[in-house]
Protein backbone atom coordinates (compact mmCIF):
# COMPACT_ATOMS: atom_id res chain seq x y z
CA UNK A 1 0.00 0.00 0.00
CA UNK A 2 1.46 3.58 -0.87
CA UNK A 3 0.52 6.79 0.32
CA UNK A 4 1.07 10.04 -1.98
CA UNK A 5 2.58 13.34 0.12
CA UNK A 6 0.09 15.72 -2.25
CA UNK A 7 1.70 18.40 -3.78
CA UNK A 8 5.33 18.13 -1.99
CA UNK A 9 8.47 16.61 -4.43
CA UNK A 10 10.75 14.32 -2.73
CA UNK A 11 13.28 17.64 -3.74
CA UNK A 12 12.76 20.80 -4.97
CA UNK A 13 12.72 20.96 -8.64
CA UNK A 14 13.51 24.49 -10.43
CA UNK A 15 14.31 24.99 -13.68
CA UNK A 16 16.22 28.52 -14.75
CA UNK A 17 16.31 28.43 -18.03
CA UNK A 18 13.37 25.92 -20.23
CA UNK A 19 15.35 23.83 -22.53
CA UNK A 20 12.91 21.45 -24.84
CA UNK A 21 15.75 19.36 -25.97
CA UNK A 22 17.26 19.11 -22.65
CA UNK A 23 13.49 17.51 -21.48
CA UNK A 24 13.85 15.13 -24.17
CA UNK A 25 17.23 13.79 -22.63
CA UNK A 26 15.81 13.69 -19.30
CA UNK A 27 12.93 11.38 -20.69
CA UNK A 28 15.67 8.18 -20.50
CA UNK A 29 15.87 9.06 -16.86
CA UNK A 30 12.38 8.03 -16.75
CA UNK A 31 11.59 5.47 -19.10
CA UNK A 32 15.05 4.35 -20.11
CA UNK A 33 16.41 1.41 -19.64
CA UNK A 34 18.86 2.88 -16.56
CA UNK A 35 15.64 5.06 -15.36
CA UNK A 36 13.74 5.51 -12.75
CA UNK A 37 10.68 3.39 -13.96
CA UNK A 38 13.20 0.41 -14.02
CA UNK A 39 14.79 0.51 -10.89
CA UNK A 40 10.77 1.51 -8.78
CA UNK A 41 9.14 -1.98 -10.54
CA UNK A 42 12.17 -3.66 -10.23
CA UNK A 43 12.43 -3.11 -6.51
CA UNK A 44 8.72 -3.64 -5.53
CA UNK A 45 8.66 -7.02 -7.74
CA UNK A 46 11.62 -8.41 -5.39
CA UNK A 47 9.92 -7.41 -2.67
CA UNK A 48 6.64 -8.75 -3.54
CA UNK A 49 8.23 -12.49 -3.94
CA UNK A 50 9.95 -12.80 -1.08
CA UNK A 51 9.08 -15.03 1.89
CA UNK A 52 8.12 -13.32 5.88
CA UNK A 53 11.94 -14.86 7.01
CA UNK A 54 13.11 -11.74 4.67
CA UNK A 55 10.66 -9.26 5.85
CA UNK A 56 13.91 -6.71 6.97
CA UNK A 57 15.19 -6.94 3.45
CA UNK A 58 11.39 -7.13 1.95
CA UNK A 59 11.20 -3.47 3.77
CA UNK A 60 14.38 -1.81 2.58
CA UNK A 61 13.43 -2.83 -0.85
CA UNK A 62 10.18 -1.33 -0.43
CA UNK A 63 11.39 2.03 1.27
CA UNK A 64 13.88 2.27 -1.64
CA UNK A 65 10.71 1.77 -4.62
CA UNK A 66 8.90 4.41 -2.68
CA UNK A 67 11.99 6.44 -2.89
CA UNK A 68 12.83 6.09 -7.14
CA UNK A 69 8.61 6.61 -7.46
CA UNK A 70 9.61 9.99 -5.91
CA UNK A 71 11.78 10.29 -8.18
CA UNK A 72 9.79 9.71 -11.21
CA UNK A 73 7.65 12.55 -9.90
CA UNK A 74 10.71 15.10 -10.07
CA UNK A 75 11.82 14.20 -13.12
CA UNK A 76 8.32 14.45 -14.63
CA UNK A 77 8.51 17.60 -13.28
CA UNK A 78 11.65 18.72 -14.27
CA UNK A 79 10.64 17.77 -18.24
CA UNK A 80 6.69 20.01 -18.12
CA UNK A 81 9.26 22.68 -16.79
CA UNK A 82 11.55 22.55 -19.56
CA UNK A 83 8.75 21.90 -21.72
CA UNK A 84 7.45 25.62 -20.48
CA UNK A 85 10.07 26.73 -22.77
CA UNK A 86 8.88 26.33 -26.15
CA UNK A 87 9.05 28.79 -28.51
CA UNK A 88 5.68 30.74 -28.30
CA UNK A 89 4.29 29.57 -31.87
CA UNK A 90 4.58 26.08 -30.72
CA UNK A 91 2.55 26.98 -27.58
CA UNK A 92 0.13 29.20 -29.27
CA UNK A 93 -0.01 28.32 -32.92
CA UNK A 94 0.47 24.51 -32.82
CA UNK A 95 -0.39 24.44 -36.61
CA UNK A 96 2.13 26.67 -37.91
CA UNK A 97 4.84 25.05 -39.90
CA UNK A 98 7.55 26.78 -36.98
CA UNK A 99 6.06 24.68 -34.40
CA UNK A 100 6.11 21.55 -35.95
CA UNK A 101 9.71 22.38 -36.99
CA UNK A 102 10.54 22.56 -33.24
CA UNK A 103 8.60 20.40 -32.29
CA UNK A 104 10.42 17.46 -34.67
CA UNK A 105 13.91 19.38 -34.16
CA UNK A 106 14.40 20.34 -30.38
CA UNK A 107 11.72 17.76 -28.51
CA UNK A 108 9.99 14.86 -28.71
CA UNK A 109 6.69 15.26 -31.23
CA UNK A 110 5.07 13.01 -28.99
CA UNK A 111 5.10 15.27 -26.29
CA UNK A 112 3.56 17.92 -28.50
CA UNK A 113 1.07 15.54 -29.54
CA UNK A 114 0.00 13.14 -27.05
CA UNK A 115 0.80 14.60 -23.76
CA UNK A 116 0.21 18.20 -24.20
CA UNK A 117 3.96 19.51 -23.26
CA UNK A 118 4.66 17.20 -20.47
CA UNK A 119 6.68 13.76 -19.38
CA UNK A 120 5.41 10.53 -20.99
CA UNK A 121 6.74 6.96 -19.88
CA UNK A 122 9.00 6.69 -22.45
CA UNK A 123 12.93 7.07 -23.27
CA UNK A 124 14.70 9.61 -25.06
CA UNK A 125 13.99 7.77 -28.05
CA UNK A 126 9.87 8.11 -27.93
CA UNK A 127 10.26 4.30 -27.56
CA UNK A 128 7.28 3.11 -24.38
CA UNK A 129 8.59 1.85 -21.22
CA UNK A 130 9.49 -2.15 -21.35
CA UNK A 131 9.66 -3.80 -18.18
CA UNK A 132 11.30 -6.69 -19.62
CA UNK A 133 14.04 -4.96 -18.44
CA UNK A 134 13.16 -5.54 -15.19
CA UNK A 135 14.93 -8.42 -13.26
CA UNK A 136 13.26 -9.93 -10.08
CA UNK A 137 14.37 -13.32 -9.86
CA UNK A 138 13.27 -14.58 -6.83
CA UNK A 139 16.98 -15.13 -5.57
CA UNK A 140 17.81 -12.50 -3.40
CA UNK A 141 21.49 -12.44 -3.79
CA UNK A 142 20.93 -12.43 -7.49
CA UNK A 143 18.75 -9.56 -7.34
CA UNK A 144 21.37 -7.40 -5.34
CA UNK A 145 24.04 -8.30 -8.08
CA UNK A 146 21.31 -6.94 -10.50
CA UNK A 147 20.37 -3.87 -8.35
CA UNK A 148 23.79 -2.59 -7.70
CA UNK A 149 24.12 -2.80 -11.70
CA UNK A 150 20.99 -0.95 -11.92
CA UNK A 151 21.94 2.04 -9.55
CA UNK A 152 25.52 1.96 -11.39
CA UNK A 153 24.08 2.45 -15.03
CA UNK A 154 21.85 4.86 -13.47
CA UNK A 155 24.08 6.80 -11.86
CA UNK A 156 26.14 7.16 -15.08
CA UNK A 157 22.98 8.19 -17.05
CA UNK A 158 22.66 11.04 -14.31
CA UNK A 159 26.25 12.01 -14.61
CA UNK A 160 25.76 12.91 -18.27
CA UNK A 161 22.52 14.46 -17.83
CA UNK A 162 24.72 16.47 -15.34
CA UNK A 163 27.34 17.45 -18.04
CA UNK A 164 24.90 17.99 -20.69
CA UNK A 165 23.12 21.03 -18.77
CA UNK A 166 24.19 24.98 -17.96
CA UNK A 167 21.47 25.22 -15.59
CA UNK A 168 22.10 24.97 -12.23
CA UNK A 169 18.42 23.87 -10.69
CA UNK A 170 19.05 21.23 -13.15
CA UNK A 171 22.36 20.56 -12.13
CA UNK A 172 20.86 20.86 -8.56
CA UNK A 173 18.60 18.48 -8.59
CA UNK A 174 20.53 15.71 -11.02
CA UNK A 175 23.04 16.32 -7.71
CA UNK A 176 20.86 15.27 -5.48
CA UNK A 177 19.75 11.72 -7.34
CA UNK A 178 23.51 10.78 -8.25
CA UNK A 179 23.91 11.40 -4.64
CA UNK A 180 20.58 8.89 -4.02
CA UNK A 181 22.31 6.53 -6.13
CA UNK A 182 25.84 6.35 -4.53
CA UNK A 183 23.67 5.39 -1.17
CA UNK A 184 21.92 2.40 -3.52
CA UNK A 185 24.60 1.04 -4.45
CA UNK A 186 26.14 0.47 -1.18
CA UNK A 187 23.48 -0.25 0.44
CA UNK A 188 22.83 -3.35 -1.84
CA UNK A 189 26.55 -3.95 -1.41
CA UNK A 190 25.96 -3.83 2.54
CA UNK A 191 22.50 -5.72 2.58
CA UNK A 192 24.46 -8.58 -0.03
CA UNK A 193 27.17 -8.63 2.22
CA UNK A 194 24.64 -9.11 5.64
CA UNK A 195 22.95 -12.30 3.70
CA UNK A 196 26.29 -14.16 4.43
CA UNK A 197 29.11 -14.11 6.57
CA UNK A 198 29.93 -10.47 7.12
CA UNK A 199 33.89 -11.29 6.91
CA UNK A 200 33.20 -12.31 3.56
CA UNK A 201 31.44 -9.64 0.85
CA UNK A 202 31.40 -13.09 -1.38
CA UNK A 203 30.08 -16.07 1.19
CA UNK A 204 26.85 -16.38 -1.08
CA UNK A 205 28.62 -17.21 -4.60
CA UNK A 206 27.98 -18.65 -6.73
CA UNK A 207 24.15 -17.82 -7.15
CA UNK A 208 22.65 -19.54 -6.33
CA UNK A 209 24.88 -21.39 -3.58
CA UNK A 210 21.97 -23.93 -2.92
CA UNK A 211 23.13 -26.38 -5.89
CA UNK A 212 25.57 -29.11 -4.80
CA UNK A 213 29.07 -28.31 -5.85
CA UNK A 214 29.62 -31.77 -6.61
CA UNK A 215 26.71 -31.53 -9.32
CA UNK A 216 28.85 -29.23 -11.66
CA UNK A 217 31.72 -30.50 -13.55
CA UNK A 218 34.77 -29.76 -11.39
CA UNK A 219 37.14 -29.45 -13.97
CA UNK A 220 35.71 -26.16 -15.64
CA UNK A 221 34.00 -24.43 -12.24
CA UNK A 222 37.29 -22.52 -11.75
CA UNK A 223 39.01 -22.21 -15.24
CA UNK A 224 39.23 -19.53 -17.18
CA UNK A 225 38.36 -20.15 -20.87
CA UNK A 226 40.57 -18.87 -23.70
CA UNK A 227 38.91 -19.01 -27.22
CA UNK A 228 41.91 -17.31 -29.18
CA UNK A 229 42.69 -18.26 -32.41
CA UNK A 230 46.32 -17.30 -31.84
CA UNK A 231 46.55 -19.62 -28.33
CA UNK A 232 48.17 -17.27 -26.03
CA UNK A 233 49.67 -18.17 -22.98
CA UNK A 234 48.64 -17.85 -19.63
CA UNK A 235 48.27 -14.04 -18.91
CA UNK A 236 48.94 -14.66 -14.86
CA UNK A 237 45.91 -12.47 -14.13
CA UNK A 238 44.04 -12.81 -10.58
CA UNK A 239 40.92 -14.17 -12.77
CA UNK A 240 43.28 -17.28 -14.64
CA UNK A 241 45.14 -17.77 -11.40
CA UNK A 242 45.11 -18.05 -7.34
CA UNK A 243 42.14 -18.47 -5.07
CA UNK A 244 38.36 -17.86 -6.87
CA UNK A 245 36.54 -15.21 -5.22
CA UNK A 246 34.15 -17.49 -3.19
CA UNK A 247 37.29 -19.20 -1.70
CA UNK A 248 35.65 -22.91 -3.16
CA UNK A 249 38.18 -22.95 -5.56
CA UNK A 250 41.32 -21.66 -7.44
CA UNK A 251 41.46 -19.87 -11.13
CA UNK A 252 43.14 -21.68 -13.78
CA UNK A 253 43.99 -20.98 -17.53
CA UNK A 254 42.83 -23.40 -19.93
CA UNK A 255 42.01 -23.05 -24.26
CA UNK A 256 38.90 -23.99 -26.07
CA UNK A 257 40.97 -25.77 -29.02
CA UNK A 258 42.94 -27.92 -26.37
CA UNK A 259 39.08 -29.40 -25.37
CA UNK A 260 38.61 -31.52 -28.64
CA UNK A 261 35.88 -30.48 -31.05
CA UNK A 262 32.95 -32.96 -32.11
CA UNK A 263 30.45 -32.80 -34.60
CA UNK A 264 26.92 -31.71 -33.94
CA UNK A 265 25.73 -34.83 -35.48
CA UNK A 266 22.13 -33.30 -35.85
CA UNK A 267 19.54 -36.07 -37.60
CA UNK A 268 18.01 -35.15 -40.61
CA UNK A 269 14.84 -32.23 -40.37
CA UNK A 270 11.74 -33.95 -40.73
CA UNK A 271 10.11 -33.68 -43.96
CA UNK A 272 7.12 -31.85 -42.90
CA UNK A 273 9.38 -28.90 -42.22
CA UNK A 274 10.14 -28.24 -45.84
CA UNK A 275 13.44 -27.89 -44.71
CA UNK A 276 15.53 -29.77 -47.75
CA UNK A 277 15.81 -27.86 -50.92
CA UNK A 278 14.87 -30.33 -53.37
CA UNK A 279 17.91 -31.28 -55.86
CA UNK A 280 18.39 -30.36 -59.38
CA UNK A 281 18.98 -33.29 -62.03
CA UNK A 282 22.29 -32.63 -63.86
CA UNK A 283 21.01 -32.93 -67.09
Amino acid sequence: MFYHDNGKLQYTVEVEEPNPEFAKMLQQAIGGVEGEMRVALQYLFQAWALPQKHSEYRHALLETAAEELGHIEMLATAVAKNLEGAPVELRNQMGQDSAVSAAMNGMQPRQVLSSGLHAMPVDSNGVPFNGSCIVASGNLAADMYANVMAESTGRLLATRLWEMTEDDGMKDMLSYLIARDTMHQNQWLALLQDLGDPDDMFDHLPVPDSFPDEMEHQEFNYSFMSTDINEPDDPQKPWTQGESMDSEGSFSFIREKDLGKTEPNLQPPNEKAHNEVKEQDDD
